[in-house]
């Protein structure tokens, strides 16, 4: 799979990876594509599994294809075994927890292990990127389900759970101002650059890291050349909020920006892109369960939050029991050093089947 490149910006490779996955499940395995405009088709596939011919409840799986690693990578970061781990692009995010799943339905068929619920897979094309196509297919598979499970790579070095994410969201803020020479008729220029620096440090002042709020301007771009009052300016702000009433909080202070040099005009565009995933009764009933099976794998099982976003965002938005971060435990997820521990993939493994034989 790590060989498979699918950075999400090339459809047709992301399709080769669709198509890996999709011919390894087939024999235990109803699948379906779905289109995902100008990314890679959306996997989804229902297992095959024992237990009751009409099992009355689903739990959906959910991961994605994609990777944040543009194709040719493998010349510098091969697929490799060394210091009991494995390396290579996408290794821990997510293709581990892909395999782990796909064997852990293995496991569940070769042993003849009876399972309560139909068990569903969806992996979408674009979750590095946003989800923008996937998030309706995403929302409406999870529906039906019980419970979703994350294949996301889980917290640190120790594998914890994810219980919760921040919720994570953009804004542009444009500024246009009036252009003048710099030199000859400074006065008549009204600055976007500078309007710009004022909104910014004012839209700093929104972070309240005792709340977990963060605001943070990434990108800044504005003028044309030193000699002229820049006429626009414009700064791209990310955004992280725990609760989903943080978040209208912040888009109200937001959308009340106001100029302080009154020559120049402010537009503010943008808004949430993954709702939190707030630490429910449900989640937590869920992770207990999953705590509890650990256990019985001589594995200890603990809980993390996370100021990542994930598909399982929206699971939970729906109030969905979601537990995410099942996939491998490792480190340098979209980094040089991306790698999992090799003696933590059995266990790994044994929890996905044992919960899905439990739920």
């Amino acid at each position: 799979m790590v060989e498979c490149e699918s950075p999400s910006d090339d459809p047709r490779a992301v399709d080769r990876f669709v198509d890996l996955v999709a011919g390894t499940v087939e024999p235990f395995a109803a699948v379906q594509t779905h289109p995902g405009g100008r990314f890679g088709r959306h996997l989804l596939c229902e297992f095959a599994l024992p237990g009751p011919a009409k099992k009355k409840t689903e739990v959906l799986a959910l991961g994605h294809s994609d990777t944040v690693w543009p194709t040719g990578t493998l010349a510098q970061m091969p697929f490799r075994e060394a210091e009991g781990r494995l390396w290579g692009p996408g290794v821990l995010d997510m293709k581990s927890g892909i395999a782990f799943f796909i064997f852990a339905a293995r496991a569940l068929r070769e042993l003849d292990i009876p399972v309560r619920s139909r068990v569903k897979l969806l992996l979408n094309s674009d979750e590095e990127v946003g989800s923008d196509s996937s998030r309706t297919l995403t929302q409406e598979t999870a529906r039906r389900a019980k419970a979703v499970l994350v294949l996301e790579p889980g917290t640190g070095l120790e594998g914890k759970l994810k219980t919760a994410r921040k919720g994570v969201g953009s804004y542009t803020i444009t500024v246009r101002g009036r252009a003048s020479h710099a030199g000859v008729d400074f006065a008549a220029g009204a600055s976007a650059i500078v309007e710009l620096a004022r909104q910014i440090e004012r839209v700093t002042g929104f972070v309240n890291l005792k709340r977990g709020i963060t605001v943070n301007p990434g990108v800044v771009a504005g003028g044309t050349r030193s000699n002229v009052v820049a006429a626009e300016a414009h700064a791209e702000v990310d955004i992280r909020v725990p609760r989903l009433r943080d978040a209208e909080t912040l888009d109200r202070k937001f959308q009340l920006l106001k100029p302080v040099d009154r020559r120049c005009q402010i537009e503010v565009e943008g808004g949430m892109n993954r709702p939190p995933m707030e630490r429910s009764v449900g989640i937590v009933q869920l992770f207990r369960t999953a705590q509890r099976l650990a256990g019985e794998l001589g594995v200890t099982l603990e809980e993390s939050m996370t100021g990542g976003g994930s598909d399982g965002n929206f699971t939970a938005a729906l109030g969905i029991p979601t537990l995410d971060g099942l996939g491998g435990v490792g480190e340098g997820a979209h980094a040089l050093n991306e790698s999992i521990l090799i003696d933590r993939i059995a266990d790994r493994t044994a929890l996905m089947a044992k919960l899905l034989a439990g739920l």
